[in-house]
């Protein structure tokens, strides 16, 4: 029997979504070996999906995608001001 572990984010600031979201989807498209299926999406919020059979490797992608997407919206805020 195999588990799957899996997490959902939702994320949404005003006008900031699309550029973290082209962030985070640039840096995930460049890892194609990833064992976390991580799906992103934007609409009016980014959505972000992981999966996996193991659970840290869910845990570390977490972090990662978590990190990732705490600097991109800091950086965009700290030059807006």
């Amino acid at each position: 029997m195999t588990l799957n572990f899996s997490a959902k984010i939702q994320f949404s600031s005003d006008n900031e979504n699309k550029s973290i979201y082209d962030s985070l989807n640039t840096d995930n498209e460049f890892y194609p070996e990833n064992p976390t299926k991580t799906k992103i999406s934007l609409d009016k919020e980014i959505l972000i999906e992981l999966e996996s059979h193991h659970l840290p490797h869910l845990r570390a992608n977490l972090n990662s995608i978590l990190r990732l997407l705490q600097a991109s919206y800091n950086t965009i805020i700290s030059v807006k001001t």
